[in-house]
């Protein structure tokens, strides 16, 4: 499973390269819904088809890399315990100075 989500990450990815490239670079944003009046016989429809297949190429290549990422529940490499607890319970505690206990005096 996780090869063919790489395959299609590296595809998506070669095609999504090669679309941009193909748009046209002119820009955009506001100024060029002002600019738009000699587009009106079928020259804009090929700008369409090239943004949809943008936007189609972008969300499967985030769907695939969001598969594609391990399935971790907060453990590291399939262990149960995080890396700090591991080091903590493997660690020497401190030994505590025995206690003193002083002579008790003598009841007389």
């Amino acid at each position: 499973m996780a090869q063919i989500l790489v395959i299609g990450i590296v595809l998506s990815s070669i095609l999504l390269v090669l679309v941009v490239l193909i748009q046209n670079s002119k820009g955009g944003g506001i100024s060029s819904n002002f600019t738009s009046a000699n587009q009106i016989m079928g020259a804009r429809r090929g700008s369409d088809v090239i943004e949809k297949t943008t936007w189609t190429l972008s969300i499967v290549l985030l769907i695939c890399c969001v598969l594609a990422a391990p399935k971790t529940s907060g453990a590291l490499d399939g262990a149960d315990e995080s890396i700090t607890k591991q080091k903590a319970t493997n660690a020497v505690a401190p030994q505590q100075a025995p206690i003193q206990q002083s002579a008790a005096p003598s009841g007389k």
